[in-house]
């Protein structure tokens, strides 16, 4: 066995003790946000309705298929690692599928019809690399992958969350702002952390091939949280105009995108946003104009 794999197994124990921490403290610290402790009272609906509608739509939408998301994690990882299969079943699910529920409760609330999410679809693509990551070496590659967009998931959703519970309070609905959008907000960075860690961890340990594969995925593979279709993509450009940051994809973008710039792109300094995530905020804010000038056209 090569001396860098000698050294690199010390540091490998540490990461995945800490991750077993990580998740036991999120489930004892953070269980699934009950429905008797949330007010949906708004002042005035109509308004709500109309400004963030479609926000709490598209939240409440991505925020429900993580039922999908674990179908797909079961398929893209035969043999996922413990403390993966505890985060993403015991803790990540059961929080994110309360979360949506709720929005989406208030968006009903506010006189919206309910969302639609896809809770059972898993794409032929996923099921051809399911299969191929029965090879050990393969499944490390997808769980690469998987870590990077749950990274980037996760950061836009702490971001989004920001802007939404900021916008929401400066409206006066305080309700709301405290007991929706606060308490959801607070999960997400946990979620973050744990990908966050788990990728920095797996990374050391993969092979030249390995890396040169995961850039080579990510560079295809990438899309904005949520966004499956040209129709969903111009859903999230408007999602991102209302809450302020169209008119700044590419800052966006380098928030998101800050774990895989320090991984997977280190050795090209200066690099402050990959081109594919770049490329990916900038076509939804272009999807959604489009779709404004044919709506007025």
């Amino acid at each position: 066995m090569p001396h860098t794999m000698r050294h690199a197994a010390a540091p490998a124990r540490t990461t995945e003790q800490r991750l077993v921490d990580h998740v036991e403290r999120l489930g004892a610290e953070h269980p699934p946000i009950e429905l008797s402790s949330v007010d949906f009272t708004v002042h005035r609906p109509a308004v709500l309705a109309e400004r963030y509608g479609h926000v709490l739509d598209y939240m409440a939408r991505v925020e429900l298929e993580v039922d999908r998301n674990v179908l797909e994690l079961v398929t893209l990882l035969p043999d996922p690692p413990e403390v993966d299969r505890r985060f993403f079943a015991d803790v990540w699910q059961p929080q994110e599928v309360q979360h949506g529920l709720i929005l989406d409760r208030l968006q009903v609330q506010v006189g919206r019809p309910p969302a639609t999410p896809d809770l059972d679809t898993v794409g032929a693509k996923i099921k051809v690399l399911g299969m191929l990551a029965h090879v050990a070496a393969i499944q490390d590659v997808v769980r690469m992958l998987y870590y990077l967009t749950g990274a980037a998931t996760e950061r836009s959703a702490v971001l989004a969350y920001n802007l939404l519970h900021r916008g929401v309070t400066e409206m006066g609905e305080t309700a709301v702002a405290d007991t929706v959008i606060a308490p959801i907000r607070r999960q997400e960075p946990g979620h973050f952390a744990f990908y966050q860690l788990s990728a920095r961890g797996l990374w050391s340990e993969l092979t030249g091939w390995q890396r040169w594969l995961v850039r080579r995925l990510r560079r295809f593979s990438f899309a904005p949280v949520g966004a499956n279709h040209d129709g969903q993509r111009a859903d999230f450009g408007e999602v991102m105009a209302t809450l302020g940051i169209a008119d700044e994809p590419s800052r966006f973008a380098g928030e998101i995108s800050r774990v895989e710039r320090e991984l997977l792109w280190a050795r090209e300094q200066g690099l402050k946003v990959p081109a594919y995530v770049a490329r990916g905020f900038h076509e939804a804010v272009e999807l959604a104009h489009a779709r404004a000038r044919r709506a007025t056209g």
